[in-house]
């Protein structure tokens, strides 16, 4: 598997906790819960190569 890439995120503190609500109802982290709202919206633009 290929190794991730970090990258310092600053978010404001209310968007923040919306997420971190929202990945507790999905049963994730606060991180792969953004991991996977922004490979939503790169498909959903159609730029997501497919594996």
């Amino acid at each position: 598997m290929a190794k991730k890439k970090n990258y310092p995120l600053r978010l404001d503190p209310e968007l923040y906790e919306m997420i971190e609500s929202w990945a507790k109802d999905e049963f994730r982290s606060v991180n792969a819960h953004i991991e996977f709202l922004l490979r939503e919206a790169v498909r959903k633009a159609g730029r997501l190569k497919n594996k």
